[in-house]
């Protein structure tokens, strides 16, 4: 059963000062190893990757106040993926194609 490994790059403040270092973050499947991802990154973005470096965030729990009431709901869990790219090599993540306009 083939996953989809890379779900979506973290897109923050945080991960645009890192970008400096050639750090990228990608929020990935929970079942995808550091040797997955590493092929993921360098199949869709045509880079080489260094290393890579996963963390799983815990899930919380929230509430929320309404007419009706407070509800209790509970936020998943996920796994982030930083990976490390080489001197000269980045990742653009908002490439822009211009059209011609006639």
């Amino acid at each position: 059963m083939a996953i989809r490994i890379l779900l979506k790059p973290i897109v923050t403040e945080k991960s645009e000062a890192v970008k400096a270092q050639n750090h990228y973050g990608f929020v990935v499947d929970k079942r995808a190893n550091k040797i997955e991802i590493k092929k993921a990154v360098e199949a869709n973005y045509n880079v080489n990757v260094l290393s890579v470096n996963t963390s799983v965030i815990p899930g919380k729990a929230k509430n929320r106040n309404t007419k009706r009431g407070l509800i209790k709901g509970f936020k998943s869990s996920y796994k982030k993926a930083y990976v490390t790219l080489p001197a000269g090599e980045e990742i653009n993540f908002f490439t822009t194609e211009e059209t011609e306009t006639n």
